[in-house]
């Protein structure tokens, strides 16, 4: 069996990498020069948006979930400041 390298198979669940766009604040219009992003891993996109709303204060905008090549892009870009945040 082959996984991509996005997947991680752990008690036979596949969980997935999710790139979850942000504002710190709530109490705040969203403005997209104050976008913030992070990286979740998750089983499933609500489970993703659960964990971030319930972890934080911050205001979610959009939750993408990432493809190989995508993750890889990320990766790349940001090379050691890419990390997973774990709550």
């Amino acid at each position: 069996m082959t996984l991509i390298s996005i997947q991680k198979k752990i008690k036979g669940v596949f969980l997935m990498i999710y790139k979850i766009y942000y504002q710190a604040t709530n109490t705040q219009n969203p403005k997209r020069e104050n976008t913030h992003s992070l990286y979740l891993e998750a089983d499933n996109l609500p489970e993703a948006r659960l964990a971030v709303e319930s972890n934080t204060e911050y205001n979610v905008e959009h939750i993408e979930e990432l493809s190989e090549a995508a993750l890889n892009y990320e990766k790349q870009s940001l090379g050691e400041r890419f990390k997973l945040t774990e709550f």
